[in-house]
């Protein structure tokens, strides 16, 4: 195979791997926007959630759509609620003090990562695919889902922002994230909103998951590197921001697939990180990021 159609479906490959990011990383975005909560267990119920795909997948009888149908639904739903009930149960209790939500995401990390190794188990685990449709190029044949994986998240990132710009629940996340104390003292519960907002994030990180997952499989460590570029990508596009959130999302997702077709995953990451560290220093906002009055 010739250079330009290789070119092609390394960024094929990188548009599936910034879809997925996008989704995550625009969870974690909102809950640090609005709540300024650093949450390290973000890459946790990232995992959950291929996890959760698998069991309930292997649990129901008939054909691989069925199945992956309801873990779409299950899974995104079961990792909001258990979000929920750790900002209720921790993070409330803690006053959404930013040193300390810190250590306590990061205790929500390794108890979920331990409950999933002795539920799960150690093994990676495949989820079939709700369809093999393979679309054949001139130049190769790609896979029909993966095509789908990015059409689902450019269906659920436009249903954020529609919600986020055009609802009243996203009018009272945007006065909630912009002063708090104000919001509160107009009637607004500030305690839901928060508790909202953590689950939504932890949601969109396990709808991830389970479009990812008949891709990667399911693994208890799997949320690893889920995290650490969703980190990248929300300092790169800019806190609050969900147009650069994705943007960020595409650069480094096509970026990262294309250096790992040519080159080597290793230097992809190393690229990443490169390019956190010179936004860092020259655009600290972020490129889309609102500079600090």
């Amino acid at each position: 195979m010739s250079f330009g159609p290789y070119l092609l479906l390394a960024v094929l490959e990188g548009l599936v791997s910034a879809a997925v990011l996008a989704l995550t990383a625009v969870g974690l975005g909102l809950v640090f926007g609005v709540m300024r909560v650093v949450n390290v267990a973000h890459g946790a119920f990232f995992m959950l959630g291929a996890v959760i795909a698998w069991m309930v997948a292997d649990a129901l009888p008939g054909p691989p759509a069925l199945g992956f149908a309801a873990a779409l639904v299950v899974a995104p739903l079961a990792v909001a609620a258990l979000a929920a009930a750790v900002d209720f149960g921790v993070l409330k209790r803690l006053g959404y003090d930013p040193d300390a939500t810190i250590v306590a995401t990061i205790g929500v990390l390794y108890i979920v990562e331990q409950a999933a190794l002795s539920l799960f188990g150690p093994d990676a685990r495949p989820v079939q695919a709700p369809f093999n449709l393979r679309l054949q190029l001139p130049w190769f044949g790609y896979s029909g889902y993966k095509l789908a994986v990015v059409a689902a998240a450019v269906v659920v990132l436009l249903a954020v922002w529609l919600v986020l710009s055009r609802s009243r629940a996203g009018l009272v996340m945007r006065a909630t994230q912009i002063d708090g104390e104000t919001a509160r003292a107009f009637g607004i519960d500030t305690d839901r909103v928060y508790a909202g907002v953590f689950a939504l994030g932890a949601g969109l990180a396990a709808l991830a998951a389970v479009l990812v997952v008949p891709i990667q499989q399911a693994h208890y460590l799997m949320g690893g590197d889920p995290l650490l570029l969703s980190f990248i990508v929300v300092i790169i596009g800019g806190l609050g921001s969900l147009r650069g959130t994705v943007i960020a999302a595409l650069l480094i997702g096509v970026s990262e697939g294309v250096v790992s077709v040519f080159f080597s995953p290793t230097l992809a990451k190393i690229l990443a990180t490169l390019l956190v560290a010179l936004v860092l220093v020259f655009r600290p906002q972020g490129l889309f990021g609102r500079r600090a009055a």
